[in-house]
């Protein structure tokens, strides 16, 4: 399934598409670019050698993987659902602000309609700021013993709000 853009032309367009083997590469580098531009302050426990491999092995394999692409063919963001979580969201430096994020977040929401949850490092304002634009609601809060950072998070829940007018 492809999601074309709507309302954008020439270079700024992308097509939110899903993920093959082949993009796995691409995937990581904009996962490793993204997390260096946006969390310079949380160490990385794992190499760039590391998470490609992930990307390669597990996170296209396994998961429900979905691509920004460009008019070029460069992918410029990356989203990850395992189950009902919004495992990862990450955009190239250089496409942050440009409504892509808000079109990956429609999209998950549209894939899991009964709801979604994410986790996100706590001195990540801007992400904590988007989800809650985007109805997320924060509902657990930590300091950082469970995940491989040893990163204070954020847990965030998002439900679809019941029908006001349900029909009988």
């Amino acid at each position: 399934m492809n999601r074309e853009a709507e309302g954008e032309s020439g270079a700024g367009a992308v097509v939110l598409r899903r993920a093959r083997a082949a993009d796995a590469r691409a995937a990581a580098d904009v996962w490793l670019r993204s997390f260096a531009a946006a969390l310079p302050t949380v160490v990385r426990p794992r190499s760039d050698a590391d998470v490609r491999a992930y990307f390669r092995h597990v996170v296209v394999e396994r998961y429900e993987t979905w691509l920004a692409e460009g008019a070029g063919g460069e992918v410029a963001g990356v989203m990850v659902l395992e189950g009902e979580e919004l495992s990862q969201l990450y955009l190239a430096p250089e496409r942050r602000g440009c409504g892509i994020g808000d079109r990956f977040v429609a999209l998950a929401k549209e894939r899991r309609a009964d709801g979604l949850s994410l986790w996100t490092f706590q001195v990540n304002a801007p992400a904590r700021r988007f989800y809650e634009r985007h109805g997320f609601t924060p509902v657990e809060w930590t300091d950082g013993d469970r995940n491989e950072e040893r990163e204070p998070d954020v847990r965030y829940v998002w439900r679809p709000r019941p029908d006001p007018n349900p029909t009988p």
